[in-house]
């Protein structure tokens, strides 16, 4: 019997799905399984763009392989809720290698060996993926490269055609509505990540030390890793200096609590407001910037125990470029 109606026997549950699709497409080389795995019209947000349907996607897919091949997604995580009899939301963390051995969007061929994380949730229902929101540190990509975000995108503005022909990065105004419109599920520690980074964006930065264990280990974007009280503090604190007055809000919320796992939760946020403040991304633009953002977390006896948290810095500063005109 399948673990939900109209899915393959083949998968043992969610998590068992979504990796394993995951590996029959990048790794096992099933492109054309795209056609089978992700509906139709699937819409695809992440920061850099919003794609719909599986011809996007399919071209995507391969230049990304072409570029990276022998790219490597190894699942971390998989926390997710069921949302209907026969459908359930993903957040998969998956720790990627890859070697830069093809042109394409990153420029000429490095042949740099490069390490980095992506989260994305997925709305999957009758064997397939049917939504999906993605987020991939690309500063990480970057920097392992030996570029700088803002140098890095205003070079891939150029690749794309300039400012007028260059793809729009997903904001309020570029998404597209899809067919998962839920919010999440009732669960104790979803609520309690939830609030905790909404205490933060409302600058109670005294919510860290009171919240996180003292030895907590920390992933930030540009493969950055942290520990304890101070480097939650300097990734939070820089990010919403650099947009003081934009509005955050918690877009998703999950959590689990299972055998042989600690207690966990995935957050997907949301951030719109202008470049009013130095911090995370340099001297104030006043550009109008919108974020999208992943959290997922772990908690033991003394508080938030571990946490990931992704953002994409070449969206946000192809936003501030292209408001700006420093292309």
């Amino acid at each position: 019997m399948p673990f939900m109606p109209d899915f393959d026997d083949r998968w043992a549950d969610a998590p068992d799905f979504v990796l394993g699709i995951t590996k029959d497409i990048w790794e096992d080389r099933g492109i054309d399984t795209l056609l089978r795995y992700y509906g139709p019209d699937l819409v695809v947000r992440s920061p850099a763009s919003v794609i719909k349907g599986n011809a996007g996607i399919i071209a995507a897919t391969k230049a990304t392989l072409a570029e990276f091949p022998d790219r490597e997604l190894l699942g971390e995580d998989v926390i997710w809720c069921q949302t209907g009899e026969g459908s359930f939301l993903s957040s998969h963390r998956l720790y990627c290698t890859a070697t830069h051995e093809g042109a394409g969007m990153y420029g000429a061929p490095t042949g740099r060996r490069l390490a980095y994380r992506i989260l994305a949730d997925c709305w999957c229902a009758a064997n397939g993926v049917h939504d999906e929101w993605l987020v991939r540190d690309q500063g990480a990509i970057v920097r392992q490269m030996g570029q700088q975000p803002e140098d890095w995108t205003r070079a891939l503005i150029a690749r794309e055609g300039g400012p007028e022909h260059c793809v729009k990065p997903m904001t309020p105004a570029t998404d597209m509505p899809g067919p998962y419109r839920g919010w999440g599920h009732d669960n104790s520690w979803g609520y309690q990540l939830a609030e905790l980074l909404t205490r933060i964006a409302q600058a109670e930065f005294s919510c860290i030390p009171a919240h996180y264990d003292r030895a907590a280990e920390l992933a930030y974007p540009g493969h950055v890793d942290a520990n304890g009280h101070d480097g939650a503090d300097r990734f939070w604190m820089a990010l919403h200096a650099a947009f003081p007055d934009a509005t955050f809000e918690i877009d998703h919320v999950m959590g689990m609590n299972e055998p042989l796992s600690p207690p966990r939760a995935a957050v997907r946020w949301s951030m719109l407001g202008k470049h009013a403040g130095w911090g995370m991304f340099g001297t104030p633009s006043g550009a109008e910037v919108y974020i999208i953002g992943i959290t997922h977390a772990e908690f033991g006896p003394r508080g938030l125990r571990r946490e990931w948290t992704l953002i994409d810095e070449t969206a946000i500063w192809k936003q501030i470029l292209l408001a700006t005109g420093r292309v």
